[in-house]
């Protein structure tokens, strides 16, 4: 018999360690481990974590074998393993109806359970007495499930258990918009079952998916049938919520070492290594102690001043926690597992040595790491005074499961026992090493062959859609509608993904469907949603956006290949010619680089083998699912849908038998657009318009509602009617809101001898409209007297609804590019853009709140959290007054925000709240400045801006970048009819063609400004906000001196330099308060004010001190309660001044002086700083006219206006203000304030 060996001596030593702390502990029916001996549930995180060291520790024996009883040992290991995994899946499996009413709801009372009765794996609390939901738990499960399935364990055994796994999928897919109670099962650190997104579940969530995607679950004896599909586009959500959040864990707590667990071990889940060392940086120099690592700062769990006898914190009661939170060993065993595979030596013996020195020694001598060290009751004032200094005492758990097993499955890797890729066979670990560069492929396809001749004409050579036969391209939508089918399980009753939008990553891969090869065209491009892809230049930009996307978050192996077709949407008007913005495109393409981004264009088969392939066998012959038998899936999706960007099979399948896949296909792209049934305008001359002159659209909807008993509320933001030939219908004012007057009752409706509209006469006027709105006006009418589905029985034609027609206007009104009808007419169909749910989570999930409809509330809606896409879709347009084209522009501008805030996240720095009806007013604003025109003008102006045009002026506002819009001319042959205007930016020597004229004029005033803002106070190297130039106004500041040529008072060319240079700084501050841009360290200051006086009064609103005794400074929900005080102001000039006077303030709170009053009454120091500045203007010869004074706020507008810097700047007032308001509080010296 061979002699024992020294390993084998100590894999012996640790096996017993096992039994005796973890495999004593599971239930031989369930495999099930139970928390303790004293808590007999199983929590699903935990048993999956501490089934970790028995999984290793078989590899182990496996791998070092002196003896067969050595292999039996390991199979007997591994076994139980495999019996837990299958524990927890029953558990899950068992309440099947859970994840399915999940997928749809993201709701905490239809989460699986976090724990489950050991013995029999049913539930042990109800659905509402626990925070059940914790995605990360779950995701972890997934993890594992991958790597053992990858490590040869086999755990799953039959196709439904498959399904119900793809079904897990699609539950943790939405993870980054998904608020949870996270790893600590609390929620917000107050303890009052407050859910909030949590960076440990996205992270581990987006580890759980990269890692089970493609994998199949039967191992080396699996099929296609068996293999788990994941959405690339869902796991780039998670990255890039992930990095958003970091190293910031939740808005309740600024850091967390639950993190650990996510940019190391087992997640691996963050690519930048910088990020993941300044998390790490950030874990160890604020939660580290001498027993392990707190959880997260003002943690009261098991700490002396904690209250046993409930289970919810009082808000100021946090701050009893500070500096006595218990310290946790099993961070150390997290760092030790980080160190050995970063490959770190001295972290894993230093963090080693550290561990020995807590563990407790049970009996036998056995190692036991303890749950938690706590501060011995008699020691908690002395730990207050000198933090880590009191020696504290294990309690909780003993030994802690969880902990005790990444402790031995640190040893064994430490010791070499086990390598760092046999725990880790997926190579997670290798997440931060260098990614090679993307060269993204793009097959350039014609629609049709005139369109290929076109491009031949310019050296463009492409093939046409129905040349690339056998490949079918197809657009995205199909692609949503199959995926629909994956999942699938009838005896489960489980219906699959749910139809949602697929991104550029999840369309530039190359699919084979039952053994066909499938390309599918980018979402971006299809027009039957929404209008953004009815603009070539918008298509253009976001061709130009996703290929950058695309080089940035491809992951998979093999090349992206993006389908990009060119159809008759893209030729100019006539379809003589491509688009000029196409055409560039395509040269920039053929050119090699986009945007920064490597292409390469060709043949579409020619890029089939370096293609990255997926087979989606779901779909394959003999599978149970019928593709034709439930089309709820088809029916749910409008059919106007389907109006655009089909690719009949007929053009490119030559087979005359079609299977049951094209005939699914053939029925999803049908459409019911090509019967033209509205009439065409009426162009004879002299032709009067349908109504009056005097009634805008808002009219005709007041009387109609009036008529059918409707009130209609009264805003400030009116219905748009775009200026169709001549202007004949008063516009929508986003400018001024002022009171209008009740519309004439008679708009010379044909009547009935009831006196009543007659509707069918009405209907009949369609034929003699001069113009598309005039058709609209009466079609609107209709609408709301009849609905959409009334059949309007137009010239002895049945089955024409409102609707029909309305579809057919809108594609008219597409064709000649008319924005502002687009716009209304989309209002009416109630069109959504089909990623507006995916925008608004982007935003929210990055931090930011937004708001629809303008202030105060309640009218301007908060939204503060994900919304199902109807709800959105209702809030808008309740916050909107019902203004249609106003809630139209809305989605627009919430659209173009999260491309923005994907793309250029620094473009929103400190912005907390993103104020959409703000925005929208000031955007009209800015039109109204520079173009010289009124506000409906300009209103009017805003709403006929093609959708790049609205982009571009939203990115100006964002960036600070001074820009200029100018009035252009359209060509002569253009049918659009829509005011043209040019948007640009401006370089240091002008602005428009107009300035450059007097260029040389404006030299020296310019180079005053340049010198202004660099010594501005706040702006830190930026503008405040962007410049809109005109052709009449300088890119100079208020004057900061009164005196002078440029005095208010002077006379003649001085006058008029004082005209041009006016309102620039109230431009500025309207701008930024719109938009909250705040300083940078903005809330911190604000923190530390609150710390020396009882709170601060912000328009009638107190910021309580007491908000830092729940909050820490570096909490992102205490930056949105500052927030939440400040959007109280509806005057956005306002509330920057109320911005800049609490920088001020902060001065003075960073001296040495323990207070600086009780309630500090902001409005009175900026009021103060007013009265100063009017008495200075006062003194130097100021009229009354220049020192008017805003009714609203009682502040002067050129109090406003004035430049921060300078003697005569709103520092030197407010900093008079706030010295004169504190002085009682201040040290005396013998300086005097001057």
């Amino acid at each position: 018999m061979r002699s024992r060996s020294n390993s084998g001596v100590r894999l012996d030593g640790y096996a017993r360690l096992v039994q005796q702390t973890i495999l004593c502990h599971q239930n031989p029916v369930t495999g099930l481990l139970s928390a303790s001996k004293e808590q007999k549930d199983a929590w699903v995180r935990d048993n999956v974590y501490s089934i970790l060291a028995v999984w290793g520790l078989g590899m182990a024996y496996r791998k070092n074998a002196d003896r067969d009883e050595d292999k039996a040992k390991a199979y007997e290991l591994e076994q139980s393993v495999v019996k837990l995994m299958q524990g927890l899946l029953q558990c899950m499996m068992r309440q099947v109806d859970k994840v399915e009413k999940f997928k749809h709801t993201q709701s905490t009372k239809d989460c699986l359970h976090a724990k489950y009765n050991t013995s029999t794996c049913s539930t042990v609390v109800g659905d509402d007495q626990w925070g059940h939901l914790q995605v990360d738990a779950t995701s972890l499960y997934l993890l594992y499930l991958a790597q053992m399935t990858a490590a040869g364990l086999r755990i799953i055994s039959n196709l439904d258990e498959v399904a119900f796994v793809q079904n897990l999928v699609f539950y943790i897919e939405a993870a980054y918009k998904v608020a949870d109670y996270g790893m600590w099962e609390r929620g917000d650190k107050t303890n009052q079952g407050i859910a909030e997104l949590n960076g440990s579940s996205v992270g581990m969530a987006k580890a759980a998916l990269e890692a089970i995607d493609e994998l199949d679950l039967f191992g080396a004896h699996g099929g296609p049938k068996s293999v788990i599909h994941v959405l690339p586009d869902e796991v780039e959500h998670c990255q890039s919520i992930l990095c958003s959040m970091l190293p910031r864990a939740s808005t309740s707590k600024e850091i967390d070492s639950g993190l650990l667990s996510v940019i190391s071990f087992p997640a691996f889940a963050v690519e930048n290594m910088d990020l993941v060392n300044v998390t790490k940086n950030e874990i160890i120099t604020k939660l580290q102690g001498r027993h392990g690592c707190c959880r997260f700062l003002r943690d009261g769990y098991k700490t002396p001043r904690e209250d046993p006898n409930r289970l919810h914190y009082d808000p100021a009661e946090l701050k009893l926690f500070e500096n006595i939170e218990c310290e946790w060993p099993i961070f150390w065993t997290y760092l030790i597992l980080d160190g050995i595979f970063n490959g770190d030596q001295v972290q894993v013996q230093e963090y080693r040595d550290a561990l020995e020195g807590i563990l407790i020694r049970g009996k036998h001598g056995i190692r036991l790491v303890p749950e938690l060290y706590a501060v011995p009751p008699d020691k908690v004032e002395e730990e207050y005074r000198n933090p880590h200094t009191v020696d504290r005492v294990p309690a909780g758990k003993l030994p802690h499961m969880w902990g005790q097993s990444l402790y031995i499955l640190g040893s064994l890797l430490a010791e070499g026992f086990l390598a760092a890729g046999e725990i880790d066979p997926l190579n997670r670990r290798f997440s931060t090493s260098f990614k090679p560069d993307v060269v993204v492929q793009v097959s350039i396809l014609a629609e049709t062959k005139d369109i290929q001749t076109l491009l031949q004409k310019y050296g463009i050579k492409v093939e046409t859609i129905a040349e690339v036969h056998p490949i079918q391209v197809q657009p995205a939508r199909i692609l949503s509608h199959i995926y629909v089918k994956l999942g699938n399980s009838k005896k489960l009753k489980l219906s699959g993904r749910p139809y949602r939008h697929i991104g550029v990553l999840g369309t530039s891969k190359v699919y084979v469907i039952r053994n066909r090869i499938y390309t599918f065209i980018p979402q971006f491009i299809d027009q039957h949603h929404f209008y953004l892809a009815l603009d070539n230049r918008m298509i253009a930009e976001m061709l130009r956006t996703e290929l950058a996307y695309l080089t940035s978050c491809w992951r998979m192996t093999g090349r992206p290949t993006l389908t990009f077709p060119i159809t008759h949407s893209m030729l100019t008007e006539g379809g003589t010619d491509i688009d000029p913005a196409i055409l560039a495109t395509l040269r920039k393409l053929q050119d090699g680089y986009l945007g920064g981004a490597r292409v390469q264009t060709g043949k579409l088969s020619s890029f089939l083998t370096t293609s990255f392939h997926t087979e989606l066998s779901f779909l394959d012959l003999g599978c149970d699912d019928q593709l034709l038998v439930d089309e709820e899936d088809c029916d749910s999706i409008d059919n106007d849908e389907y109006q655009h960007g089909g690719y009949p099979q007929d053009d490119i399948n030559k087979d005359n038998v079609k299977d049951e896949l094209d005939q699914y296909i053939q029925h999803l792209l049908q459409s019911t657009a090509p019967k033209s049934h509205l009439p065409p305008i009426c162009q004879t001359p002299g032709q009067h318009h349908v109504f009056s002159a005097e009634h805008t659209t808002r009219d005709i909807l007041s009387m109609v509602a009036k008529a059918k008993g409707l009130e209609v509320p009264k805003v400030s933001m009116y219905l748009p009617s775009a200026n169709v030939l001549k202007k004949h219908r008063k516009s929508l004012n986003l400018v001024d809101a002022q009171p209008r007057k009740d519309p004439d009752s008679d708009l010379h409706l044909p009547r009935d001898r009831h006196g009543n509209v007659d509707c069918q006469s009405l209907a009949e006027q369609l034929k003699e409209c001069p113009t598309l709105q005039d058709q609209a006006d009466i079609l609107y009418i209709l609408y709301v007297i009849k609905g959409p589905d009334w059949d309007m029985n137009l010239s002895g034609q049945y089955g024409v609804t409102v609707h029909c027609l309305l579809s057919e206007l809108y594609c008219q009104a597409g064709i000649n590019q008319e924005w502002g009808l687009i716009r209304y007419i989309s209002g009416m169909l109630h069109k959504r853009v089909e990623v507006l749910a995916e925008a608004c989570t982007d935003l929210i999930s990055h931090q930011k709140q937004l708001t629809v409809g303008l202030p105060p509330e309640p009218r301007e809606k908060v939204i503060a959290a994900p919304l199902p896409p109807e709800q959105l879709n209702n809030l808008i347009y309740e916050a909107s007054g019902q203004d249609i084209s106003i809630a139209v522009l809305t989605q627009e501008i919430m659209v173009y925000l999260a491309m923005y805030v994907r793309s250029q996240p620094s473009l929103f720095g400190d912005m907390l709240r993103l104020r959409i009806g703000l925005i929208i007013q000031v955007m009209a604003t800015e039109l109204t400045r520079s173009l010289h025109c009124s506000g409906e003008e300009a209103s009017e102006s805003l709403m006929n801006l093609s959708p790049s045009d609205m982009k571009n002026l939203l990115h100006h506002i964002l960036s600070g970048k001074e820009f200029g819009v100018e009035r252009s001319v359209r060509p002569m042959e253009s049918s659009a009819t829509s005011p043209a205007i040019s948007i640009h930016e401006v370089g240091h020597t002008g602005a428009t063609k107009t300035e450059r004229t007097g260029i040389i004029r404006l030299k020296s005033e310019m180079k005053q400004l340049d010198d202004q803002m660099t010594q501005s106070f706040f702006f830190s190297g930026q503008s405040i906000g962007s410049n809109v130039t005109s052709p009449r106004s300088t890119r100079c500041s208020s004057p900061s001196s009164p005196s002078g040529t440029m005095s208010p008072t002077g006379l003649g060319g001085a006058h008029m330099n004082w005209d041009e240079r006016q309102g620039q700084w109230l431009r500025r501050r309207r701008l930024d308060g719109a938009i909250n841009r705040v300083p940078m360290g903005f809330y911190q200051k604000v923190w530390k004010i609150l710390q020396k006086c009882h709170g601060l009064s912000i328009d009638g609103y107190v910021l309580p001190s007491s908000t830092t005794r729940e909050m820490t400074v570096g909490e992102i929900k205490f930056a949105v309660h500052v927030e939440s005080v400040l959007n109280h102001v509806p005057q956005p000039e306002y509330r920057q001044l109320l911005v800049e006077a609490i920088l001020v303030l902060t001065l003075v709170a960073d001296m040495e002086v323990q207070s600086i009053g009780g309630i500090i009454h902001i409005d009175r120091i900026i009021h103060i700083a007013n009265d100063l500045f009017r008495q200075d203007q006062k003194a130097h010869g100021a009229s009354e006219y220049f020192l008017e004074q805003d009714p609203a706020t009682g502040i002067c507008n050129l109090f406003y206006d004035s430049a921060p810097s300078g003697g005569f700047g709103t520092m030197t007032y407010l900093s008079k203000a706030v010295a004169t308001y504190v002085q009682d509080f201040l040290p005396n010296t013998s300086c005097q304030m001057q």
